[in-house]
C-alpha cells in the first residue's frame, strides 16, 4: 500500500473509480478534458459513460496506486487494478495531466 498523498483530483477520480459513486465525476475534468483507454478516447460527457461502463461490466472494479512519480507536464500514478476481467489484477500506468484542480488529460496503459 501506498503512502504518498495523491493530489486531490487524482484521489477523488480513484475514489469514484473504487465506490462506484460517479454522480458527480465529471466535476474531477477540465470542460475540454480527454480520457485515452484501450484505443479509445473519450470527452465531455462519455468520460462518465465510460467508467459507468467499467464498472459495471468488471464489477467489483478497484484500483489501489501502488506508486506516484511526476513526469514533466504529467503524473503517473501506477496502480494494481482487480476486477472481473481476464487476467485480473493488472497493473496499469494512468497518466494524468492536471490543470489547476481539474484532470485535463488522462492515458491508461499497461
Amino acid at each position: 500500500m501506498m503512502h504518498t498523498e495523491l493530489p486531490n483530483p487524482i484521489a477523488a477520480f480513484f475514489q469514484a473509480h473504487n465506490s462506484g459513486q460517479t454522480d458527480n465525476f465529471l466535476d474531477l475534468f477540465a470542460a475540454d478534458a480527454v480520457v485515452s483507454d484501450e484505443s479509445h478516447e473519450y470527452r465531455g460527457d462519455a468520460i462518465k459513460t465510460w467508467l459507468d461502463g467499467a464498472i459495471a461490466n468488471f464489477h467489483p472494479l478497484h484500483g489501489e496506486v501502488i506508486s506516484l512519480a511526476p513526469n514533466g507536464e504529467h503524473t503517473v500514478a501506477t496502480a494494481r487494478v482487480s476486477g472481473t476481467f481476464p487476467g485480473s489484477p493488472v497493473v496499469l500506468r494512468y497518466q494524468f495531466t492536471l490543470q489547476g484542480d481539474k484532470i485535463a488529460a488522462l492515458s491508461i496503459a499497461p
